[in-house]
This record gives structure tokens, C-alpha cells and sequence, in this order.
């Protein structure tokens, strides 16, 4: 898709034109980025997308159960079997243009390796789940979607706490291809080795504490 989008601006006349104007907006951009990240206070849950910073507003309650309930099962099943490192927000990850605070995120034990204590800044991460709520889908499925798969971001899953299902998406050249999209049955993560959880466990408390007992006794090698 971007080669294609490049391609298409190198036989235009009006290139050196749109070069100029690219880089008056980019380096105006900067500008506000700069006063954002000067302005920003450590635990305020804001982004920086497209050249607006975003305040985020409130979110109900089975938002927060959602994400709670993946944050927990991805976490404990990460440190139990030393994976990597998993973050949720307010982490923001740092993209050439954009800054962003996913609702959760993974790292492989590659990169978290490398992280220190002060970090505030983080490298795009090899999963990224966002719970979907009404001021925030359009941006999930649109700026971010594209955003994350053009920076590498192996794998993102959109939670939609009201329909209680989710879509699972991995990078394919650089674009996502829809793996799961389900309310109930299983998902098994691309990239988190062995990480395999009942859907229902997102949703309900009670599927989620079995789910919890269950993956920190799995075996990432072989899923036993």
C-alpha cells in the first residue's frame, strides 16, 4: 500500500509542490510534538495522533473488566514463563509520527531487556490489544490500525467489551490479515509463545480465574 501511494507520487508533476507542503506540515507538526512532550505529566492518560493531542475521556465499567481481565492473564503468564515485559496504559509507545498509550502491549525479552526505570518513551511493541469504546473505535480500527502495521506491530487485537468478542490480527507484508474474529472458543496469540485463553475469560470473572490458574501451569515450548 505504501509503495504503491509513493509510486503513484513520483510520476506526478506536482511532486517537488507536494514535497514542500508535506515538509511545512511535518515540521509544524514537530513543533507541537515537542511542546507535548514538554507539557506532558507522567501517569496522564494523553496521546499524540496526527498532529492533535488527545485527552482520554472516561470509559465504563466493562471496559475496565475487559482489559483488568486480559491484562492479568497476559501478565502472569508472561513473568511466570519469562517471556518478555507487558505494559498497558498509560505506557506510550513512540512511532515516527505518532505517540500512543495502548491499552495493553507485549514486548519480547529482547527489547524489555534493554528497557531502565526512568524510561517514559517505549519502541513499538510485538502485540498491542485496545478495548474498544465509543470515542475511541473509529481511531482503533482506522489511524492506529495502520499505524501499528506500518511499524512492525506483529500482532493487535480489538476487544469490543459491549459485543464481548474480539479480532485477532497478524502482519502480513505489512498489512493485517484477520486471524480470529469470535465470542466464544479459544485465541492463541501469534507471538506470545504458548499463550492460548478461552474468549469467555476476557468477560467473565469466574472463566477468568480458572483461565488464570490454567496458563501459569502451560508450557510455552509445548503448550502443556
Amino acid at each position: 500500500m505504501m509503495d504503491a501511494t509513493l509510486e503513484q507520487l513520483t510520476r506526478s508533476p506536482k511532486l517537488s509542490l507536494y514535497y514542500q507542503r508535506i515538509h511545512d506540515l511535518l515540521e509544524d507538526e514537530q513543533q507541537r510534538r515537542e511542546e507535548f512532550y514538554r507539557t506532558v505529566n507522567e501517569g496522564e492518560h494523553v496521546e499524540f495522533i496526527n498532529g492533535q493531542v488527545m485527552f482520554h475521556s472516561p470509559v465504563k465499567n466493562r471496559h475496565l473488566v475487559a482489559t483488568k481481565h486480559l491484562l492479568v492473564l497476559l501478565d502472569a503468564y508472561v513473568r511466570t514463563h519469562a517471556l518478555g515485559f507487558v505494559g498497558y496504559e498509560p505506557l506510550m509507545i513512540t512511532l515516527t509520527r505518532n505517540d500512543y498509550e495502548p491499552d495493553i502491549c507485549f514486548f519480547r525479552s529482547e527489547v524489555s531487556d534493554q528497557f531502565t526505570p526512568t524510561q517514559m518513551s517505549f519502541p513499538p511493541p510485538d502485540l498491542i490489544t485496545e478495548v474498544l469504546s465509543p470515542s475511541t473505535e473509529v481511531v482503533d480500527r482506522g489511524t492506529k490500525f495502520e499505524d501499528y502495521g506500518a511499524h512492525g506491530v506483529r500482532e493487535y487485537w480489538l476487544v469490543d467489551p459491549e459485543a464481548e468478542s474480539i479480532e485477532q490480527y497478524v502482519l502480513r507484508a505489512e498489512e493485517y490479515e484477520l486471524l480470529t474474529k469470535a465470542r466464544s472458543g479459544s485465541i492463541v496469540s501469534a507471538v506470545v509463545s504458548g499463550f492460548e485463553i478461552p474468549i469467555r475469560a476476557i468477560f467473565d470473572p469466574a472463566e477468568n480465574l480458572s483461565a488464570l490458574q490454567n496458563v501459569m501451569s502451560v508450557n510455552p515450548k509445548t503448550g502443556d
